[in-house]
């Protein structure tokens, strides 16, 4: 039977491995914009760096609320969708760290460093998403 993760499980389950998160914005006509993206948690917050001009970036400069999915697509099938507003820095002096550490959970330490200053330049944004709600599943299938 499938059953609600605690936060342990869930913190645990997001941060495996190098599963991407698919991460929801608010488009200008209120519908729905779905991308792919690397992700850390911090604390009780997701973090994830994007291209400024790119759809989510214009989305979130213009309205903050975002979903995150996370998932394993293979039986039983389980998820962890979280759920908040984002905080948003351009400062670059605080997104290299956050950039190669990104990097570094899904390109591996030895390309960590120059994914991270790839990503970390003027035109990005430091997203930081507080979690204010949390939809986990495990064993959807049970």
């Amino acid at each position: 039977m499938a059953k609600k993760m605690t936060q342990e499980e869930w913190r645990a389950f997001v941060s495996n491995g190098t599963r991407t998160g698919k991460l929801s914005t608010v488009r200008e006509d209120g519908s729905p914009h779905i991308a792919p993206v690397w992700f850390l948690l911090d604390g009780d917050a997701f973090v994830f760096n994007t291209g400024k001009s790119t759809v989510k970036g214009r989305n979130l400069l213009r309205d903050g609320r975002v979903a995150l999915c996370v998932d394993d697509d293979r039986p039983p099938y389980s998820y962890v969708l979280l759920q908040g507003r984002a905080e948003i820095s351009e400062d670059l002096e605080e997104m290299l760290p956050w950039a190669t550490r990104i990097a570094a959970r899904y390109m591996g330490e030895e390309h960590a460093e120059a994914f991270g200053r790839r990503n970390a330049v003027p035109g990005e944004l430091l997203v930081r998403v507080p979690v204010d709600k949390v939809i986990s599943v495990d064993g959807v299938t049970h």
